[in-house]
């Protein structure tokens, strides 16, 4: 494990997410200090409860939104490093993509600009898969890797447009700055990310696993998954900071590219009753037409979808655990929601 610098500060932006709160565990585990943005500090006693006594002299809060300028500079202040994790991930597709796109963009430059006038040396953007593959012909022999981007003239998600579309003014800001005064940008594109659930709320990434467990679809669609578990998206976002050759990088996660049925497939194996039946694509599409959920993943029917993750695993000295670990765990922490 690395060593850090006394009294190094991080902010992690929406630090009550799924990926964020994974990433502050990380961060204290490791020596840092963090500060975390929140959008409603009534959500503090939470998170310091799901990570009990780790770090917790060296974890402060500022309240800061996506969509409002205050709060940005403070919670900027004095920081090294930054990771710009907040950012819109919807349960259903929303009625206009810009409810998605706009808060995603505007706030990703509200957080550069205040990392930037606050002298922060690095930022490490939380993107997104969506934002390589989207619009992209699945062509058996391509392997996505960080050279692709997301087509916008495509007819894609809203969630897939938010996510390429901030990244895409995140990388253009950065680039637009004086070079005696420049920032350090890194982003982050991880697949499906499964995981346990610190705070044990229910989160869009797990209902892979979630719509299983609970049965709420007859069967499983015939859907191409590149999986990465949290923690290890964590783990890279963490390497990133300091990884002299990360800087400029994009870097996608992939620990494995698997069909839904294999994921099926395990869960049974470990004795949860879960649909195994493949489902013919059509079933799906009706499923959809009541499933806001299901919805979001019907362009990705039946094609395939093949990643590279090397950059990361050369230039961060990154590695991922496999499916089963993942699935296993995403499995335990819902059923344990359920129970509560």
């Amino acid at each position: 494990m690395t060593l850090v610098p006394e009294n190094t500060l991080v902010t992690v932006t929406g630090a009550t997410g799924f990926i964020a709160l994974h990433c502050v565990r990380e961060l204290l585990s490791r020596g840092y200090r963090v500060r975390g943005t929140l959008r409603d500090r009534s959500r503090e006693p939470a998170i310091r409860a799901a990570l009990g006594s780790l770090g917790a002299e060296r974890l402060s809060f500022v309240e800061a939104e996506l969509t409002r300028d205050a709060g940005w500079a403070q919670a900027m202040a004095d920081a090294t490093y930054a990771l710009h994790v907040a950012s819109p991930l919807p349960k259903a597709p929303p009625k206009h993509s810009d409810e998605l796109v706009v808060p995603a963009r505007e706030g990703a430059l509200r957080a550069l600009r205040a990392a930037h006038e606050a002298g922060v040396t690095r930022v490490v953007m939380t993107s997104s898969l969506a934002a390589i593959s989207s619009g992209r012909p699945r062509d058996p022999g391509h392997v996505f890797d960080e050279r692709d981007w997301s087509d916008l003239d495509a007819p894609i998600g809203a969630y897939e447009r938010s996510k390429t579309v901030a990244e895409r003014a995140a990388w253009d800001f950065v680039r637009g700055l004086p070079s005696e005064r420049g920032l350090e940008l890194v982003c982050i594109n991880p697949g499906y990310v499964l995981g346990p659930s610190l705070l044990g709320v229910d989160n869009t990434s797990n209902e892979i696993v979630g719509k299983l467990l609970r049965r709420e679809v007859p069967g499983v669609p015939r859907l191409h998954l590149p999986l990465v578990d949290v923690r290890d998206v964590a783990i890279a976002h963490v390497l990133a900071l300091t990884a002299e050759k990360a800087a400029g990088e994009r870097f996608l996660l992939a620990a494995e590219t698997v069909w839904m049925k294999e994921i099926a497939d395990v869960l049974a194996a470990a004795g949860h009753r879960v649909p195994t039946r493949v489902l013919p694509n059509f079933l799906v599409r009706l499923v959809g037409l009541f499933d806001k959920t299901v919805r979001l993943v019907l362009h990705d029917l039946d094609t395939p979808c093949l990643t590279s993750s090397e950059r990361a695993k050369a230039l961060l000295g990154w590695s991922a655990r496999g499916m089963k670990e993942m699935v296993l765990d995403t499995a335990a922490s819902v059923v344990s929601r359920q129970a509560a």
